[in-house]
């Protein structure tokens, strides 16, 4: 716990203008950004008498190291920077709404020459037109279905619109009319953008003029008595309404707004919003937060703001936002939100009529999103804590486990040999953080040595971090193993796998130089090393509580003897052993055998789990690479596009094979040098190894002569 007071910067030093500041740890992390009017003034309430501060804010000032801040022109300029901060540092002590992006939206992609209705989930896409977001995907095909009547707009896969041009022949929407058929030439590319325009303009509330429009053709075609005409305009005009019905009517004057209600206790805060497009409501969503700084519903509503416009522009940011509270400084918001937009934007508090009332209703739906929210939590954080306390109970560790991270070793056979690390963080998964490897220490089957790199390239990726960061400091070198960032030994002598219930201590084995380990190979790249001070969380750096692995007494002391070389002695281990579910820990010859009941045991068992699901999933994918290789990948600037053309011209790689160099050539795009590299490539392949249909036992050969799997 830092003193405040250690890093107080001198009255003087603060400008008064409007800027951005940030707080970091003693590991120049950044863990608060904030934005003020005046510097000054703002910073000096964060460094008065801790007994006089919020609880949340004594935590963080005492959590920080250091301070520094950013001088801006004006306060939209400071607000869109604070923005633009927490997204780039995820800082620990902010307000951050955990938008899952998994609401769905209808989307028409009027980025491609024949634009396409479909539903979209996830971060929004450039030259895509949206609407929504909706409750359930289904209500958006029930809208879509309705419409295609009028609006007979693409809506197949870019496959199925291939293959239909193709064979020249339509699928079935386009049959009954729900498909204006482009890809078989039905309609020119400018009349089917030209019905997607309608479809969107009908979307965004412009629903009037169709509906009027439609109705003059239905009478105009029943007077020239073309009464089939007539009724299926008819029924056109039905569709449409019955379209707009879903969208019940809220605002009677074809109001374009959204509204934000926040329900909030000491603890978290809850906020919804409705969008509302032509008076009625065409989507709603809600975030769930926990207050970890100390925040009034004006900075919720702000955070909020931030969140929900922070990476829209145009239309997507309505003309009329109507909050609960107005932030702590309305004009520069407005004029941030208008920058946003293109156009003014006014932001306000509801006093009366059917505004005020529509906002009644979306805090009962905020209250009712916190209640059902804290409902389930409760038990949910009631039976991870407990976990936590008896894992740490059961290992003897003094503190619980907060942060684990576990290990599992994946091969088929000695082939493909990968390793992978999960973490679990206060019982729950953080995939931000998992770890793949693959092993390229020796070659061969031995979990046991696998496990022993994967652990020591793990954690010697910890040390570099605290290094680089100032955190960790050469000592004297100790008589007792040698960490692997001073001067390591020789080489480092690794037994070959025991059996099991056999002591692993170093001893005679197999001789691996440390030199020769090669770089962590994991995805994302950890050999990209981050800038000095750019305060975001870095791989590697957080060191777990207790390291698991999958497995037995052999591999949990390969483990500790991968931290003992490293001269780290403060992280536990142990080991989940699939046959009992017994936990092993290092130097016991007995395991710890936790109740079948117990919290703790479920939660190690999930933490397995997952380590061998990400690990074979990985393993599985390496070897479908593997298998998919072909002698023609050998050939050097031989991309895609001429293997493809190759293997269409001849029909199959067996076939290239006995081709000559002369017919080589004809393919297009093949020149003489290129040919003849293709030949040498074929000629010195190895034959492919049959596979065998293991109920029958027959060999199963394509046309390659090689194995069809």
């Amino acid at each position: 716990m830092a003193d405040p007071s250690s890093y107080r910067p001198k009255p003087g030093q603060i400008p008064d203008s409007p800027g951005v500041y940030k707080f970091r740890d003693e590991h120049r992390r950044v863990i608060y950004v904030g934005k003020a009017k005046n510097l000054r003034q703002r910073l000096a309430n964060y460094f008065q008498d801790l007994a006089t501060l919020h609880p949340r804010t004594r935590t963080m000032v005492t959590t920080a190291a250091s301070v520094e801040w950013t001088v801006v022109s004006t306060e939209v300029e400071a607000l869109q920077l604070e923005y633009s901060w927490i997204k780039e540092f995820d800082p620990r002590f902010n307000v951050k709404y955990r938008d899952d992006k998994s609401y769905p939206y209808l989307a028409v992609t009027l980025n491609e020459e024949f634009p396409r209705v479909q539903v979209m989930r996830g971060a929004k896409k450039k030259g895509v037109r949206y609407f929504g977001p909706y409750g359930h995907a289904w209500a958006i095909r029930e809208t879509v279905d309705l419409m295609l009547r009028v609006f007979p707009v693409r809506t197949c896969s870019a496959g199925v619109f291939k293959n239909a041009a193709r064979t020249g022949r339509p699928c079935l929407l386009g049959y009954i009319g729900k498909c204006s058929a482009p890809c078989v030439g039905r309609v020119t590319p400018e009349e089917h953008r030209e019905l997607a325009g309608d479809f969107c303009d009908f979307m965004a509330g412009r629903t009037g003029t169709y509906i009027r429009r439609l109705e003059k053709d239905m009478m105009a075609a029943a007077e020239e008595m073309e009464y089939e005409r007539a009724a299926r305009l008819r029924d056109d005009v039905e569709a449409l309404k019955r379209a707009m019905e879903k969208s019940a009517v809220v605002l009677a004057d074809a109001t374009d707004a959204d509204l934000i209600a926040v329900a909030e206790d000491e603890l978290e805060a809850a906020v919804q919003i409705f969008h509302v497009r032509g008076g009625r409501v065409r989507g709603q969503r809600g975030w769930v937060t926990d207050k970890v700084e100390n925040v009034d519903t004006s900075g919720l509503v702000e955070h909020a703001l931030q969140q929900l416009y922070g990476e829209e522009t145009g239309d997507s940011v309505p003309k009329e936002v109507l909050v609960p509270a107005l932030p702590e400084d309305p004009d520069a918001v407005s004029q941030w939100l208008a920058g946003r937009r293109g156009s003014h934007v006014s932001l306000r508090i509801p006093q009366r009529g059917d505004k005020k009332d529509l906002m009644a209703t979306v805090q009962r739906n905020a209250q009712q999103a916190l209640g059902l929210h804290k409902t389930k939590r409760a038990s949910d954080l009631t039976t991870r804590s407990r976990a936590l306390e008896e894992i740490a109970e059961a290992l003897g560790l003094d503190t619980a486990p907060l942060r684990i991270e576990c290990f599992d070793i994946s091969h088929l056979q000695g082939d493909d040999v990968v390793a992978s690390m999960v973490v679990f963080e206060d019982g729950l998964a953080r995939k931000s953080e998992y770890r793949r490897f693959q092993i390229k220490g020796f070659e061969g089957q031995d979990d046991v040595r696998s496990m022993h790199e994967v652990i020591g390239r793990r954690f010697k990726r910890y040390l570099q971090e605290k290094e680089r960061t100032g955190e960790w400091e050469e000592t004297p070198a100790p008589t007792g193993p040698v960490p692997a960032l001073q001067t390591a030994p020789a080489a480092l002598t690794v037994p070959a796998a025991p059996a099991p219930g056999m002591d692993v201590t170093p001893g005679a084995g197999t001789t691996l130089v440390p030199e020769t380990i090669p770089a962590l190979d994991t995805i994302p790249d950890p050999d990209i090393e981050p800038r000095e001070d750019d305060g975001r969380p870095k791989r590697f750096a957080y060191p777990p509580q207790l390291v698991v692995v999958d497995g037995g007494q052999p591999q949990v002391a390969a483990a500790k003897r991968a931290l003992d070389e490293l001269g780290i002695d403060d992280i536990a281990v142990c080991g989940l052993a699939k046959r009992l579910e017994e936990v092993w820990l290092p130097d016991d010859d007995d395991p710890v055998v936790l109740p079948r009941s117990s919290e703790g045991l479920y939660l190690l068992q999930r933490v397995r789990d997952e380590a061998h699901r990400f690990a074979i999933t990985y393993q599985r994918a390496k070897r479908a690479k593997r298998i998919r290789s072909s002698p023609l990948d050998a050939v050097a600037g031989l991309g895609e596009t001429r293997k493809q053309a190759l293997i269409k011209h001849f029909g199959s790689v067996k076939k290239l094979k006995q081709a000559t160099i002369d017919e080589i050539c004809e393919v297009p795009g093949i020149g003489r040098r290129t040919a003849e590299s293709v030949a040498v490539a074929l000629a010195s392949a190895a034959p492919a190894t049959p596979a065998v249909n293991t109920a029958t036992g027959e060999i199963i050969e394509d046309d390659d002569g090689g194995s069809t799997t």
